[in-house]
């Protein structure tokens, strides 16, 4: 996938122009604060600030009209035409740079800011269009590493560019010449026409960013989705703003260190970027969030217990010096571990937005991430200001705030949007309790109302098929099972329909059916069990009339599937009643097959029962 043409020049041009980016931005900065300071026209600190601003305000002014015009014209057309607004803005840049003209600078600033802003929601919607679904999440891995080691890169040239004895001619001819090999590589970019209908886009600042938050706010996995993603930049641009200060009056480094924090949290960023792209197994897979929703509070708590507590040193710490001390190893281990655990928290969650957005919309879904991502690092900076400056906070307590509030975050996402959490149980159990192989999940409609039909063999069985399909299912089992103490949580916020016998409850048993109408005629995924309870014996058992009266009432297609391998597991009937023997079995292999879909209105549970017999004896 790396080297393809649908993926490579797209790589390139986004790594070359976060590079740029970043390299001008700093460089602007660093001459601000360290060899311009009396040709401004204003007093430092507030240039810097004003720098900052200029660059975050087309985020909120443009990102809505940005996501739609990427949803109505050909994306490679769209970012060929954006390289090239970088190519002539970079190209003024550069003059302004050697003529030492810093309102031109200023402008020009914003100016790169807008073009990002366009570029942003064009950048992660192509991917879902471009790619395979199983290279999904290593094309967002691949993203995320890219652009934190750019923005390294950036941060670190920019520093050594304003240390050189001609910075103002070696920066512009920096930034004119990334520019120029981002629109070369942007013209090998494939074509990439919309995928929905077309329409025309006004130009629509603030009523267009409003409009695009309330359009994802309608779907709320994908809101919360965005809310998580918008924290993590909530803290990393806390730790990012922090670092220099932290360097100097809690590790007592120079410029050095700070770069060396910068690298251990970038260089973070992309091993967990990749590691989830491994543990991923190739697919979106959100059973994987809690890791790094775990080790940013982890790692980010024993921050504030790894700090050295050695006296001050004469002179400020240069980064080999600053190696040297083993007292050292564990604040550096902790920081890196924080950006890994960033990796693994945002690459599943871009790729969670580009599956579940409606064919068409993705851009304007990562729009609406973009300008709730703006609001949050403002307000991480609000935030800093108000317990550092007014509060009187250290920056290590800083620090630790953050790592406590992102449990409570994560606690209010997982409330919010229950799949999160079965994703992750579901995970649990298909890599470290079982080895799970799933054969035939492309028969799994992407979209549209389907009936999934199963054997029943243990009390995990809805766990593990939910983890087969990338799209959230309902499942209807039995109402005692739905109730059980361990589970009954998770299915109750699933979403599952209970049924039981008409002769223990007619109610429940009519309540069912009308619910299964609902969803399917709403265009969920519908997973029931035929058999009616779990198997006895471990062998199939007949299919019951309820899958006909289903597919009567709505004739949608539908997919036969068996578990296999489950029978003999603590969670079967085997030597007793589940749960009520000692585990025997600990990362067994386990197989879902699922069968291409069948015609509900041509089909009947004998056939389907026959089909479901086929797959378990099929070796």
């Amino acid at each position: 996938m790396i080297l393809s043409r649908r993926f490579l020049p797209y790589f390139l041009t986004q790594c070359l122009g976060a590079l740029n980016d970043n390299i001008y931005k700093n460089v602007l900065l660093l001459l601000v604060a360290y060899s311009q300071v009396d040709k401004l026209p204003m007093s430092p600190d507030l240039f810097v600030n004003l720098a900052a601003g200029v660059f975050i305000l087309p985020f909120f002014l443009f990102s809505a009209h940005a996501g739609s015009i990427a949803d109505n014209m050909d994306k490679a057309k769209l970012i060929r035409r954006l390289k090239l607004l970088e190519l002539v803005i970079m190209s003024l840049a550069a003059v302004a740079i050697v003529s030492e003209h810093y309102m031109a600078m200023l402008l020009l600033l914003f100016m790169t800011g807008s073009q990002s802003a366009y570029f942003g929601p064009v950048k992660y919607s192509l991917l879902p269009q471009a790619l395979k679904e199983e290279e999904l999440v290593s094309g967002n891995a691949w993203v995320e590493m890219g652009t934190f080691l750019s923005i390294l890169l950036g941060t670190l040239s920019a520093g050594l560019v304003v240390s050189s004895s001609h910075p103002g001619p070696i920066a512009a001819a920096i930034v004119a010449a990334l520019a120029l090999a981002g629109y070369i590589s942007s013209r090998a970019i494939p074509p990439l026409p919309p995928q929905g209908s077309v329409h025309k886009v006004p130009f629509a600042p603030l009523s267009g960013t409003w409009r695009s938050i309330k359009r994802v706010q309608r779907t709320p996995s994908i809101w919360m989705a965005i809310l998580a993603i918008s924290w993590f930049w909530f803290l990393g641009a806390t730790y990012l703003t922090q670092f220099p200060n932290f360097a100097r009056e809690h590790l007592h480094g120079d410029a050095t260190v700070v770069s060396l924090l910068l690298a251990l949290f970038s260089i973070g960023i992309a091993v967990g970027s990749f590691l989830c792209e491994r543990l991923s197994f190739g697919r979106v897979e959100l059973g994987v969030l809690p890791f790094g929703v775990a080790g940013l509070t982890v790692f980010g708590v024993d921050m504030l217990f790894a700090l050295p507590g050695l006296d001050a040193p004469q002179a400020l710490y240069g980064a080999a010096e600053f190696l040297k001390h083993t007292s050292h190893w564990r604040l550096m281990f902790d920081l890196f571990m924080v950006g890994v655990s960033g990796g693994l928290f945002i690459v599943p969650l871009y790729a969670f937005i580009q599956t579940r957005a409606a064919k068409g919309e993705c851009a304007r879904a990562i729009a609406a991430n973009n300008i709730v991502n703006a609001l949050f690092m403002v307000a991480s900076a609000l935030l800093s200001m108000l317990l550092l400056g007014v509060v009187g906070l250290g920056i290590p307590e800083l620090f630790l705030l953050l790592a406590l509030m992102n449990a409570v975050v994560a606690f209010y996402v997982y409330r919010q949007v229950p799949e999160f959490a079965q994703r992750f149980v579901s995970y649990l159990l298909s890599h470290l309790l079982y080895r799970v192989t799933i054969n035939g999940r492309e028969h799994i409609p992407k979209e549209g109302a389907a009936l999934m039909v199963a054997n029943h063999v243990s009390y995990v069985d809805a766990l593990l098929l939910l983890g087969a399909s990338t799209r959230p299912a309902r499942f209807v089992m039995d109402k005692s099972i739905s109730e059980m103490p361990l589970l009954k949580y998770l299915f109750r916020h699933a979403g599952v329909i209970p049924i039981c016998s008409p002769k223990q409850c007619e109610a429940t048993y009519n309540a069912a059916f009308e619910r299964i109408d609902e969803a399917l005629m709403d265009g969920e995924l519908v997973c029931i069990f035929p058999e009616g309870r779990l198997s006895p014996d471990g062998k199939l058992g007949e299919f019951r009339p309820g899958v006909e009266k289903i597919l009567a009432r709505r004739a949608v297609p539908v997919i036969p599937m068996a578990l296999k391998g489950l029978w003999g597991s603590f969670f079967s009937h085997k030597d007793g009643h589940a749960l009520t023997t000692a585990p025997k079995r600990f990362w067994s292999k386990v197989a879902i097959e699922i069968a291409p879909a069948v015609d509900g209105a041509a089909t009947d549970r004998h056939q389907l029962q026959h089909r479901v017999a086929e797959l378990l004896a099929d070796s």
